[in-house]
């Protein structure tokens, strides 16, 4: 499962793409305008933020780790008693508040209602360096698409090798939580590189906005699991309408929960699904995965046995609610749970209300055994040995085990690489901004083998 929904409470920026009108009091003074830098110190790596105050009294931000470039602020102060703004349209309502002191700017970042100290210097913020993003020009054609799974718009992109086919295709399937087409995460874009190396080996690959981001229409909270995996045969037909792809060969490739949802779709006896790949797919059921990625990470957080022992308790009576049909019980339990709590720990009430949503719902009740046992096609599932959000030790056995009746089934570990496929030698979550690495090229390199292997691209 992704970071952003993981059960511990966390103060983060929230990785959206803002946008708004720009407003301001006091047009900015000489002193302030310009471009700063800062490092908010939170629970993980320090997360680098830059904002520009222009001389009309506007500025933008850039919070590079998480994609964020050049998006509008509003409420921008800039006299040198007082500095602030605020980000539109991003959960817990983030903010600064601080003024000029000499040649730096000194206050609090707040959200969800909690301050953290934030001091800007002067100067450009560094871009991170991601060395494996696709650059310009590309050897492949790249089209912005839309097509429909009844009310629902969804928006991607298609990347089609030169020529005129049929070409063999896939349709990307994302984690959990909403993600753009190109998964962005920590300033990384792992769907964007897979699609480019294989559309290089000669695939058409469509990738695509989740509910309710960019392109595409909806509300991912209130989908449940025929919701999304109606929205990726939906993807899978309009591959299929297209006459450079060959209708025959069209796959799926599903990372973390996209690795639920692939199964889910490929197994249905009408889906003609030709290949699947799976990423650090779980193989167990969703509340299992939880727990056990609650005490992997409060572990390695530093969390005391009696703080995990509490946690995992809370989360074993909720998840059971939830299993049992019982959302209304649910949602009490979680909110009475976080009440209980010092002031200091509670999770903000945006995150407890998260918990209780259908969409959640259906990630906790999910179990994947039943479509694993189900298929028939050539299956590559894969995890990384450091993984602390699917753990492999955890995962592994039941996959190898669920895929014993399929003819064509591959299931591999790669050691010492996280989530997300990056080298790391202890896979915390915290770790994916700093690693400049996207995805491990000894990955790429295996799953494009094995794709050719069995779907040549000719």
């Amino acid at each position: 499962m992704r970071t952003g929904r993981v059960i511990v409470s966390v103060l983060v920026v929230v990785a959206a793409l803002v946008a708004g009108c720009s407003s301001a009091d006091e047009p900015a003074g000489p002193a302030v305008a310009g471009p700063w830098h800062g490092d908010l110190q939170g629970p993980g790596e320090p997360i680098g933020i830059g904002v520009t105050f222009t001389e009309n009294g506007s500025a933008t931000i850039d919070i590079p780790i998480q994609g964020i470039r050049g998006a509008a602020l509003k409420d921008v102060r800039t006299e040198p008693d007082r500095v602030a703004f605020t980000m539109p349209d991003v959960p817990g309502d983030p903010g600064f508040q601080g003024k000029l002191d000499g040649e730096r700017i000194v206050g609090d970042w707040t959200q969800f209602g909690e301050k953290l100290p934030l001091t800007f210097d002067r100067g450009v913020i560094e871009n991170v360096a991601r060395p494996q993003d696709p650059k310009p020009p590309y050897p492949y054609r790249s089209e912005d698409v839309t097509y429909r799974n009844g009310d629902i718009t969804i928006a991607g992109t298609l990347t089609e090798p030169e020529g005129s086919g049929p070409f063999p295709a896939m349709l990307m399937i994302t984690g959990s939580g909403p993600q753009d087409r190109n998964e962005e995460l920590a300033g990384h874009r792992p769907f964007q590189l897979l699609a480019d190396t294989f559309t290089r080996a000669g695939y058409a690959v469509l990738r695509t906005d989740d509910r309710g981001v960019g392109g595409t229409s909806g509300v991912l909270d209130d989908a449940t699991y025929p919701d999304l995996a109606a929205d990726v045969a939906a993807g899978v037909a309009f591959l299929r309408s297209r006459s450079e792809i060959d209708p025959a060969r069209v796959g799926l490739f599903g990372h973390s929960e996209g690795g639920y949802l692939a199964p889910l779709v490929a197994a249905k006896p009408d889906s003609n699904i030709a290949f699947a790949v799976l990423m650090a797919g779980p193989s167990v059921l969703g509340a299992e995965v939880l727990i056990e990625q609650n005490k992997v990470v409060m572990a390695a957080a530093g969390a005391s046995q009696e703080e995990i022992d509490a946690q995992v308790r809370y989360l074993t009576e909720w998840s059971a609610l939830l299993r049992a049909g019982d959302t209304a019980g649910a949602k009490a339990y979680s909110q009475q749970h976080n009440d209980s709590l010092p002031e200091g720990q509670r999770a903000p009430q945006a995150a407890v209300d998260s918990l209780n949503t259908p969409y959640m719902s259906a990630l906790i009740t999910y179990d994947p055994k039943p479509a694993l046992e189900a298929l028939r096609i050539p299956v590559l599932a894969f995890f990384g040995g450091t993984d602390q959000q699917v753990i492999a030790t955890q995962n592994e056995p039941p996959m190898r085990a669920a895929l014993t009746g399929d003819p064509d089934a591959t299931v591999h570990t790669f050691p010492g690489l996280n989530h997300l496929m990056q080298p790391s030698a202890e896979g915390k979550p915290s770790e994916y901004p700093s690693i400049e690495t996207t995805i491990d090229p000894a990955v790429l390199a295996y799953v494009t083998d094995w794709l050719t292997q069995r779907i040549p691209p000719r």
